[in-house]
């Protein structure tokens, strides 16, 4: 017999709730049922925009009090999910965990505590690591085929305007956002680039506040060690004009393959040169934090967690995994704070402090 629908909820009804709306919507096996915000003539609007049979709630606890929800994502504000996850997961729910997972490693080893003592799943989302080109550079760096590893980059040059940051007063605020260039837009691509190259071992960087008049950083820059030897480089900003997004480059000695974007722009392994080439993929969400915004990795996340709850395996991005990138924007932000010196990770919880001090630059406007 097949398994009835997975009844999902959304917690969180601001940027990025109607693209885990669509994800559910898209997703066999997934149906959603309610949403909640603390403004509720939000909540209102969302179930209103969602269609027939989904009901909205001005409070986290009335939405996890219904039995026919198995599953939520929570797209609230950074320094709030855990919060939000543990309470659901206490509520017997499973939780699809918009990036950062939070915005502390002390606040996400609770959450992986909750899911473990609760028995449910607990999964972040990456969208970058389901798209076919990442899957296929991972393979190749995988299976040897660029050689020994010798360099893994990741440069993020995005624009964020004045009114994106007053646009809600939690975001740029170290309580809430946990960061800036960094914690919210670089996770993304820091994420990726772990997946392809492999945890990193030491950092050195420097964060700084170099345009926008906000507390965390604008842009930052790290010098990396991965664990396999090889080196590279992270660049992170939202104050450039206009906004590139993100590129991966990886160097072995036996080849080069260049992510740029969603596309494989560069495919130069011996032997098999250009075999790969996609050209080079649109900004995305560059300049504009909605543009070119679509729920396709989304919905994989969705289905995957379906899958999860429907076979008991655990999720393809669990905890731990989402938990990888967050401890290199820590070290990121140590490494800062000391002047550039180099971190060893992996990192304790006396490392989860900002980045920048509050009393640093900033120019006005």
């Amino acid at each position: 017999m097949a398994n009835a629908d997975i009844g999902w909820g959304i917690i969180g009804c601001g940027v990025i709730g109607p693209t885990h709306r669509d994800a559910v919507k898209s997703a066999p096996g997934a149906k959603l049922v309610a949403c909640c915000d603390v403004v509720k003539e939000r909540a209102d609007k969302f179930a209103e925009d969602s269609g027939e049979g989904v009901t909205a709630y001005g409070s986290i606890e009335e939405l996890l009090s219904r039995d026919d929800i198995q599953a939520v994502s929570i797209c609230t504000p950074s320094g709030l999910h855990a919060e939000h996850a543990i309470m659901a997961m206490d509520a017997g729910k499973n939780v699809l965990c918009e990036k950062p997972m939070d915005i502390t490693l002390q606040k996400i080893d609770a959450m992986i505590e909750a899911g473990q003592r609760n028995e449910v799943k607990l999964s972040g989302v990456f969208q970058r690591r389901t798209y076919a080109s990442s899957q296929k550079v991972r393979e190749a760096v995988r299976s040897g085929k660029l050689g020994k590893l010798v360099l893994g980059d990741c440069y993020q040059k995005y624009f964020r305007s004045h009114d994106y940051y007053a646009s809600g007063d939690w975001r740029a605020t170290w309580e809430l956002d946990g960061g800036g260039a960094l914690m919210n837009q670089g996770v993304h691509g820091i994420d990726l680039l772990l997946y392809i190259m492999g945890d990193v071992k030491r950092i050195s960087a420097y964060a700084r506040r170099l345009v926008r008049n906000i507390e965390v950083e604008d842009t930052a820059v790290a010098i990396l060690e991965f664990v396999n030897g090889a080196v590279g480089v992270i660049e992170g900003t939202t104050s450039v004009t206009p906004g590139y997004g993100c590129d991966i480059h990886v160097s072995g000695d036996n080849g080069t393959i260049k992510l740029i974007g969603d596309k494989i722009a560069v495919w130069d392994i011996k032997g098999e040169e250009g075999a790969e080439v996609e050209g080079e993929g649109d900004k995305g969400t560059a300049a504009d934090p909605t543009a070119g915004l679509t729920a396709t990795g989304h919905t994989q996340h969705v289905c995957d967690m379906v899958d999860c709850i429907n076979t008991g395996r655990d999720p393809e991005i669990p905890g731990m995994e989402a938990r990888r990138a967050v401890q290199v924007i820590k070290a990121i932000y140590r490494s800062s704070r000391e002047g550039g010196a180099t971190i060893e990770l992996p990192l304790s919880y006396e490392d989860d402090g900002p980045g920048i001090e509050p009393s640093y630059g900033g120019l006005d406007w």
